[in-house]
Order: C-alpha cells, then sequence, then structure tokens
C-alpha cells in the first residue's frame, strides 16, 4: 500500500498559533520529531511522505538505542520499512511541522514534498493552485 500523496498541498493547522514559520528548537538531550522532519525536507522535492516517516522512525530507534542502525545490511532496512508500514501511520498531516511550526507542504508528482512557509508567496500560489488537492493539517485541540 502506497503512502504517499501526489500533486497535493497539506496547509497548516487552523488552530495554529504561530503566523510564521519557524525551525524547530530542541527540547532536552534528544532530537525532536519536527527537527528530524525539517532536517529532511528542507531540500525541497528530495524525499517522499514514507521516506521522511520511515526515516525519523529509524533515526530514533538508533537514538534511543533500541537499532543499531548503521550496521543494517540493505535488506534488513527494507524488511524494517516493510514491517513499518504494514501498520498504520500517521501522516504529515499530523506533524508538528504543519500543526505548530507553520509550514505547508507541498507534495509533486512523483510524491516528493517540499516545506513551504506559511506567510510566503509560494503558500498562497499553493492553495490556490486547482491542480493540487487540498488538504489541511489536522487541528492540534479537538473542536
Amino acid at each position: 500500500m502506497d503512502h504517499n500523496y501526489v500533486n497535493t498541498f497539506i496547509s497548516v493547522a487552523e488552530d495554529t498559533k504561530v503566523t510564521a514559520s519557524k525551525e524547530p528548537a530542541p527540547r532536552g538531550a534528544s532530537r525532536t520529531v519536527a527537527q528530524y522532519q525539517y532536517e529532511l525536507l528542507r531540500e525541497p522535492f528530495r524525499h517522499t511522505q514514507e521516506d521522511v516517516l520511515f526515516e525519523v522512525w529509524m533515526a530514533r530507534q538508533g537514538d534511543a538505542g533500541n537499532l543499531a542502525v548503521d550496521e543494517l545490511a540493505p535488506d534488513e532496512i527494507a524488511q524494517l520499512r516493510s514491517d513499518f508500514f504494514a501498520k498504520g501511520q500517521p501522516c504529515l498531516r499530523a506533524s508538528p511541522l504543519t500543526k505548530s511550526h507553520g509550514w505547508g507542504v507541498h507534495f509533486d508528482a512523483e510524491g516528493r514534498a517540499a516545506l513551504v512557509a506559511m506567510e510566503s508567496d509560494e503558500y498562497r500560489r499553493c492553495q490556490q493552485d486547482g491542480d493540487l488537492t487540498q488538504l489541511k493539517a489536522m487541528r492540534t485541540k479537538r473542536a
């Protein structure tokens, strides 16, 4: 099953508290999900949603000492990825980047993602682009 979006724009959550995008700040000793996702997505149209979700999971497993990521063979990584997506995973609509850091996400025709700052002209263009499926990030709190 494919978990990637194509020709889609995810706008920031309706109840976000920020008025402009911001780079995720560290909290404590370990990196946050938002920081991992930001690091992967700051290079536009390189990674798909599946790439981001899996890479973040792998990095967090390695940081927690649950997995020796550097010692895994390619076939082991492929099996982990298959197992990871065998069960439901939250998509980037639930990402802290789209919910509380002011970033929209634009997916191209090949499913590759790019961050779009909510205060930018590009963000407004993506919101008005009739060729893009328009989605909103999940709300931070229930309505």
